[in-house]
């Protein structure tokens, strides 16, 4: 089952990445209320139960990675749920085969948006992907006016591979040769490893 980064935190320059907890669940479900971001996300409302349901399949799933982005800048320090910008999420879609992900990144806080944290998300995400899932190829489907977005992956390299006007969502994909493996591991030399769990019991003492 994807347990496998369920102590893993991912910190970076301006995001750092920690598993998706219960904790986190009440602020993603108020993201998720807003119609702008279900229409970028393509997803239904769902009620607070239903989104904890949703929390504990992404744990559990052999085929889903997700982790919850927070700000470097206020996390550790201030609790979580008030350090949390958006998620990014992959999927391993194709039973055949194992080495292809698609990957989602949703920056949900409107302050956070053109600042970068979604570009060093997604690349923390990829590399992860890469080290520790052995994924060399990846694949992101974007709604054809989030221009932003698709802006942003064809900066990490991807290419644009179809449009498909029933969806009106344009596919980008990006294979892993070792050029970009190299490119990819530079981008994120910068990236501590850390374990969740020792990183929170000091903030909790903060909280008081």
């Amino acid at each position: 089952a994807m347990k496998i980064n369920q102590d893993t935190v991912l910190r970076g320059k301006k995001v750092t990445l920690v598993p998706y907890t219960a904790a986190h669940v009440p602020r993603y479900h108020e993201w998720m209320q807003s119609e702008e971001l279900q229409r970028l996300t393509a997803s239904e409302p769902l009620s607070l139960e239903q989104e904890h349901q949703m929390q504990r399949s992404w744990r559990d799933d052999a085929d889903k990675c997700t982790f919850i982005v927070l700000d470097s800048g206020r996390w550790p320090g201030q609790a979580e749920e008030n350090s949390m910008v958006g998620d990014v999420n992959l999927f391993l879609t194709n039973t055949e085969d194992p080495t292809l992900a698609e990957i989602e990144i949703m920056i949900a806080e409107p302050s956070c948006r053109g600042r970068g944290f979604g570009k060093e998300a997604t690349l923390l995400m990829m590399a992860y992907g890469v080290r520790k899932l052995g994924i060399t190829k990846f694949e992101a489907k974007i709604g054809q006016e989030n221009e932003a977005s698709i802006c942003m992956f064809k900066k990490l390299h991807f290419k644009e591979v179809a449009v498909s006007s029933i969806f009106q969502e344009v596919t980008l994909r990006l294979d892993v040769s070792d050029q970009e493996r190299q490119w990819l591991l530079e981008q994120t030399n910068h990236v501590e490893e850390k374990s969740y769990a020792e990183l929170k019991q000091p903030a909790g003492l903060l909280d008081t």
